[in-house]
């Protein structure tokens, strides 16, 4: 049963930046998702450690006033090790949109780490690389 509920929280992780057919994206969810002292990294030239406020505000924003419009980003593939109550995910994962008028695709790796808690399966951290 782990292993689906796993699947589960990442595909609603996933969604959480989906704005397509004017849907607006529910960014904030990732306060729901991720504990509240979780660490997210994004790596490349621009690396970055984010607090979770951190990491939502700005892509808040940027889903919400229409610089962003018809994103989503998708899991293509995944590995999913499981031990007690931790977890550890890599996968692949695309993303398209339109960025200030501009269609884009793009992809890249993201690592997720997994803990149980009483309410359930959330994620500790997340690190992801975007492919140039």
């Amino acid at each position: 049963m782990s292993k689906v509920e796993i699947d589960a929280l990442t595909a609603e992780f996933f969604g959480a930046f989906d704005n397509r057919s004017g849907k607006a994206a529910d960014v904030a969810r990732i306060r729901r998702l991720v504990l509240p002292g979780g660490v997210i990294v994004m790596t490349g030239p621009q690396f970055t450690v984010y607090t979770v406020d951190e990491f939502i505000e700005p892509r808040r924003r940027l889903l919400s006033d229409g610089r962003l419009v018809e994103f989503s980003e998708w899991e293509t593939s995944e590995r999913t090790e499981i031990a007690g109550d931790i977890a550890s995910r890599f996968g692949a994962y695309r993303k398209s949109g339109i960025l200030d008028g501009e269609p884009f695709e793009g992809g890249g790796t993201k690592t997720i780490q997994f803990v149980r808690t009483s309410e359930g399966w959330r994620i500790a951290a997340f690190a992801w690389y975007d492919q140039p």
